[in-house]
């Protein structure tokens, strides 16, 4: 058999050389792109709490602050004008209690902003988180079983299924002041099959149910804890929340949450878990968001205000990088810088 003749030098050189081709100017990088950021995918949280002109900045998140209904609404308006597709408020209560009944309070800071949002008619998507570890005294995101005597608390203790009834009451309570989007993000089995039994049974059948599926307990939670008052007073939230390291359980969750009724199933959190963006993308046909999280985010921060890297194109790549993952929606606190950077190209 005769032997291949190698490929001529020059030939090699120009194969080689052939990609570059298409990275050579701005315009033909642009042309080609694969994943394309868009300003209407990003999701701005917000933190709501009572009074009035009442803005109380965040240490570990630079630029962000608990709100007062009236400043919260300025803010929203800022972020529809950038482009921002959505916003979800947290609820920062004045007063907590065991249960976190406060959750489904309809005068508590969560649905007066969402009111108040309608009432502004602000061109975002208004989406409401669905936990009560901003509003139980003890940061936990269920009820806590009643210890035995001479037990003390521990994390093992939170009832499932006597916290169900009171985040359906949240959820209706939310549909009811103008949520397009409820997010159950507490990690209790059942969750969103509760919540679509409840808004269903009140008339909220439009209301979709944006879940979070994939929860992990994560160390990258830190600056939210401190933003919502809602670190635990014992233990942590292993027990309900995910182990980081299972990529099949997680899968299991978002398949079970989508079966319950949910219409998009979220990723938490975002860099961490590109892999599980990449999977979940293949198996699971509803809309995928993924949280860029308080730490993430915090990290990206505090190395560009040392001048360790350059914040707009770390921000950029980061985001970019979530969504090439699989993400349709992406929850972050730097949703109006992005959305204003994108619109400037």
């Amino acid at each position: 058999m005769g032997r291949i003749a190698a490929a001529p030098p020059g030939l090699r050189q120009r194969v080689t050389e052939r990609p570059r081709r298409m990275r050579r100017t701005a315009a033909l990088r642009a042309l080609v792109r694969e994943t394309r950021l868009a300003p209407s995918q990003l999701v701005l949280p917000l933190f709501v709490t009572s009074g009035h002109d009442r803005a109380e900045a965040i240490p570990s998140l630079p630029g962000h602050a608990r709100l007062s209904t009236d400043r919260a609404v300025a803010v929203a308006r800022e972020a529809a004008h950038a482009g921002v597709g959505g916003v979800i408020l947290f609820g920062i209560p004045d007063t907590k209690d065991e249960d976190g009944r406060g959750a489904a309070d309809a005068n508590g800071p969560v649905a007066r902003t969402l009111l108040a949002l309608r009432d502004a008619d602000v061109d975002l998507v208004l989406m409401a988180d669905v936990c009560l570890c901003e509003y139980t005294t003890h940061g936990h995101c269920g009820v806590i079983r009643r210890p035995r005597a001479g037990r003390d608390l521990e994390v093992g203790d939170v009832d499932n299924d006597a916290t169900l009834p009171i985040i359906g009451e949240a959820a209706v309570t939310y549909a009811a002041a103008g949520a397009d989007v409820v997010g159950p993000s507490g990690m209790m089995d059942g969750q969103v099959a509760a919540i679509r039994e409840a808004l269903d049974e009140s008339g909220h059948t439009q209301t979709a149910i944006v879940a979070y599926s994939s929860k992990a307990a994560s160390a990258f939670y830190g600056p939210f804890r401190e933003a919502a008052g809602s670190a635990p007073a014992f233990g942590d939230r292993r027990g309900y929340q995910m182990d980081y390291a299972n990529a099949r359980e997680a899968l299991r969750e978002m398949q079970l949450d989508v079966r319950e009724g949910a219409d998009m199933v979220m990723v938490k959190p975002a860099l961490t878990s590109l892999d599980l963006l990449a999977r979940a993308r293949r198996e699971i046909n509803v809309p995928l968001a993924a949280y860029h999280v308080s730490g993430e985010v915090a990290m990206l921060e505090a190395a560009a205000a040392n001048g360790w890297i350059d914040r707009r194109s770390a921000a950029m790549e980061s985001l970019t990088a979530i969504v090439r993952a699989g993400a349709d929606v992406v929850l972050t606190y730097l949703a109006v810088d992005v959305a204003r950077w994108l619109q400037e190209k």
